[in-house]
């Protein structure tokens, strides 16, 4: 069944244009990297100032710049990453490396939720200049290791078989 739905996606017309077309196709991908660069650019200060690097700038005023460029990217990210893996649905599906980076995107968001869910993220909003607590600091360094395997085995999907 799920096959059948993955053959369909990659059927659809404007998604067999996109793989068909010489522009639109590398032009998708570049969008996915931008994404990918606003999202990462964007987050890891955030995650550096988490980790306590950076105490005279409050957590407060730079989540509030920060976070919406990260999340622009990530939307921009996923949307353009949906136009690419629609392309070869079936392949990339199936593939490990894909499955993985799936899986740590899901960390990834899990992390990001569960940080903003706590009493310490919103008591950190108001811009003081405290040390930031061993939440922080857990939730700083998972952020930029899963941020960082998604873009790695990201990466290998091109090159795996």
């Amino acid at each position: 069944m799920l096959t059948d739905v993955l053959g369909d996606l990659q059927n659809l017309s404007f998604v067999m244009e996109l793989r068909r077309s010489r522009w639109a196709y590398p032009l998708v991908n570049a969008g996915h990297i931008l994404g990918i660069a606003l999202l990462f650019g964007a987050i890891v200060p955030l995650d550096l100032r988490l980790l306590g690097l950076w105490r005279s700038v409050p957590i407060g005023t730079l989540s509030r710049v920060l976070l919406p460029v990260a999340l622009s990217g990530l939307l921009i990210a996923i949307a353009m990453g949906g136009l690419l893996f629609a392309v070869r649905a079936e392949k990339y599906a199936a593939m490990a490396f894909f499955q993985i980076k799936a899986l740590v995107i899901l960390a990834a968001l899990t992390n990001v939720m569960l940080l903003h869910i706590a009493a310490e993220w919103r008591a950190s909003q108001a811009d003081t200049d405290v040390a930031p607590p061993l939440r922080f600091r857990v939730a700083g360094l998972m952020s930029i290791g899963l941020w960082t395997c998604a873009i790695v085995f990201g990466r290998m999907i091109a090159y795996a078989e």
